[in-house]
């Protein structure tokens, strides 16, 4: 599918998103893109991120190179318990030496 694809070369160089949920601002956050999903962590040591469970959001990806927008891309939120894999590449991506977020989410993407 053309989204997938447009997806897939975006976040894989994307540190940061753009992400609306209802009833919130656009919110610049860390995300890791990992298993055609999006993953974002929320509070702790990181900033809140205002997602819940089920929630239907808007991602926004800019360019890495050019900062120009490329794609908005709906999604759900799920709450999620990532497993060893996933939160290893969670804290690299994150620079931190131990997972202290609250919550992590899974945003998977609609066709």
């Amino acid at each position: 599918m053309e989204i997938t694809r447009v997806l897939d070369a975006a976040l894989r160089k994307a540190a940061a998103v753009w992400i609306t949920s209802p009833g919130h601002e656009p919110r610049l956050v860390h995300a890791h893109w990992r298993d055609d999903a999006l993953w974002v962590i929320s509070g702790g040591s990181e900033p809140e991120v205002p997602l819940t469970d089920g929630a239907q959001v808007t991602v926004t990806v800019r360019s890495p190179t050019t900062h120009s927008h490329l794609i908005d891309a709906k999604a759900t939120a799920q709450l999620a318990e990532p497993d060893e894999e996933t939160t290893q590449a969670l804290k690299t991506a994150r620079l931190n030496t131990k997972p202290d977020w609250e919550a992590v989410y899974r945003l998977e993407f609609s066709a």
